[in-house]
Order: structure tokens, then sequence, then C-alpha cells
């Protein structure tokens, strides 16, 4: 039995001009991450990125926190079918007037709660998505993205060993549909899901032939041990 480690990026640049980049926490909760890994005597025998800057980041991050007898000797694979989706597109395609970054900023600027409140418009925009009555509006609609996520897991998981531990460095959305494949979630759930993701977060799953199973999902231990509530972030 092989296990797979999906991996959400660190912090990443929120309310920035570009958000796929990490923050100097979000480089640190990776770097307290691969601590983890190495004080669990957690090796690998693969890596593999989405295609986002903050994926390569992450992985960077985390891996060189390793010691040199858990490193993954091979050539790390990248792969773009762990990409998450569009951020930007799902927003504006149902709130048409943030297409601007300089209204999304003065909305949140002018709320007493700015993150609830894109939580709240974000949440809209993300159950319009995936009602399925606006696929043409989309350039990746949702059951395209979804199709996309499992198609890059099972090409994963098809080209494993039997007994591999396989590291991937993706995002939340990503981790949230492959939890639906593996769990067989409804769609309102991917999105509820998506919401609880923290930031360098590790879900594991067990894969065998014909079959994978949920181990743990969303641990954070890395960052609990802390006891600092700010490095917890869910962006």
């Amino acid at each position: 039995m092989g296990q797979i480690y999906l991996v959400r990026h660190g912090q990443a640049s929120f309310g920035s001009d570009n958000y796929d980049e990490l923050s100097s926490l979000g480089v640190e909760q990776a770097r307290l991450l691969g601590e983890w890994f190495a004080n669990c005597s957690q090796g690998f025998h693969r890596v593999v990125t989405g295609g986002m800057k903050r994926h390569r980041q992450t992985a960077d991050a985390c891996m060189g926190a390793l010691p040199k007898a858990l490193r993954v000797e091979t050539d790390w694979q990248r792969d773009v079918g762990f990409n998450e989706y569009d951020h930007h597109e799902v927003l504006i395609r149902h709130w048409p007037e943030f297409n601007d970054p300089l209204a999304i900023k003065k909305f949140l600027a002018g709320s007493a709660h700015p993150k609830r409140a894109f939580q709240k418009i974000f949440e809209e925009a993300m159950a319009r998505w995936v009602d399925g009555k606006h696929d043409a509006d989309y350039s990746e609609p949702w059951p395209a993205f979804r199709a996309r996520c499992v198609t890059a897991f099972e090409r994963l998981v098809e080209s494993a060993g039997p007994s591999q531990n396989i590291v991937v460095f993706t995002s939340g959305g990503t981790i949230a549909t492959l939890c639906q494949h593996v769990l067989g979630l409804q769609d309102r759930q991917v999105c509820e899901l998506n919401w609880t993701l923290v930031n360098s977060a590790v879900t594991k799953l067990f894969y065998q032939p014909g079959r994978t199973t949920l181990s743990y999902l969303n641990n954070f231990a890395h960052l609990e041990w802390l006891g600092e509530q700010n490095a917890v972030t869910y962006r």
C-alpha cells in the first residue's frame, strides 16, 4: 500500500498585486512542515508540484528543511493538472465590478470585518460556478476543473510504485476536489471543505490497485505546536 501526501501551499500574498507568491509567513509554514516531516522520519520517493509559483515555493521551503537522508534524489515532477481553479475569474463572473483590483481593495477597506466580507462574496461566486447553470461563462467550468484534478491524480497513481511515499504540493480547491472523488461528496460539500483547509496543511491518502482511501484530512499539527494563533491561516 502506498501513501500520497497532499500539501496545500503556504500562505500566499492575498490582497497584493500578485497572489501567486508566498508571504514570509507562508515560507515559514512550509519550512515548519518540513521539520515536522523530519521529526517523523518521513521520507519520500517522489515530489510532485502543481505548475503555480506558490506550489514550487512551498515545496522548496518544505523539502529544504529535510535532512539529506530523507530528501528525494530523483528530479521533481511538475503537473499542471494539480493547479488551482482561476479564483479571479470565478469572482468576477459573479461580481464583474471586482475586475478592478482597486474596487476590491475599496470594498474591503470599507468593511468592519474584511475577511468575513470577502468570504461571503466569494462563497456566492463559488456557488454560481458549481451550480451548472452558467458553465458557458467560464474558461474552465466546474466539471472541467473537477475532471482535470481527478485525471492528474489517477495519472499519478497509475505511474506510482506499489509502496511509494509521494508528496504533492498543490492548492485547497484541488485537495477538496480530490477528497470529493475519494469520499463521494456532493459539489456543495467541496466548497464547504475548501474553506476549512489550512495553509501548509497535509491530507494523506492510501492507495492500492483499484482503491484509494483517506487516512487523515487537513492536518496542521506542525503549526499548532507553535502555540501561535496567527500561524494558522486560510488564504
